[in-house]
């Protein structure tokens, strides 16, 4: 569950901005470390300008200098992580209810906002697979009449609608709500199934 769909109204605390960091890393998944700050700046709802940068660096430099975060290169990028003094602050602020809640995670909003679109669209979905279903019987029933480039053409139509009926029925029904404590990672066979940005795209 998240732990809030709230944005954050000024700059974080920093058990915020450690918790923002470790979170990241959790919901980046694989083993290297380290995120870069425009994302876990969007971990706190805060913009990815440089405006936004101005404000945290001082805190930053000051986590850094007390040896709560580190700063890493990673494929030439600059990336930050906790270090264990770090971890055990963060644990300890848990532990001790010191921490506000973070604004929804981003893999939660993806989640949230692809299953809300597939609700409002899936019934106009089946409708318009319909349509393609009675297109293709109608070349059907011209038999002889119907030419291979209407047979390519309406395979390309069905397929279209087959895989967008599949992918709004996938984030509706079959994707469960991410965890805040892993990343949200789906299997290869699924692979296509979250782009609701190709549903108009024919």
């Amino acid at each position: 569950m998240p732990e809030t769909k709230l944005t954050l109204t000024g700059l974080p605390t920093d058990e915020q901005l450690l918790a923002a960091i470790d979170r990241a890393e959790r919901h980046r998944g694989g083993t290297d470390r380290g995120v870069l700050l425009a994302t876990f700046k969007e971990h706190l709802g805060l913009s990815r300008d440089g405006w936004s940068t101005r404000k945290l660096r001082p805190q930053l430099d000051r986590l850094l200098a007390a040896g709560l975060i580190e700063q890493l290169r990673r494929s030439g990028l600059d990336v930050w992580s906790l270090t264990d003094v770090g971890r055990r602050r963060l644990a300890a602020a848990r532990r001790a209810g010191g921490i506000p809640t973070l604004p929804e995670a981003p893999q939660h909003r993806v989640w949230r906002e692809a299953r809300s679109q597939a609700g409002q669209r899936i019934e106009s979905f089946r409708k318009d697979m319909r349509q393609r279903l009675d297109a293709a019987i109608s070349l059907l029933d011209a038999g002889d009449e119907t030419n291979s480039d209407a047979w390519l053409a309406i395979g390309e139509r069905l397929q279209f609608g087959c895989k967008r009926l599949a992918s709004a029925t996938y984030c509706l029904s079959e994707w469960s709500e991410p965890d805040d404590r892993t990343a949200d990672v789906y299997q290869r066979e699924h692979r296509g199934r979250r782009d609701t940005h190709g549903w108009d795209r024919s």
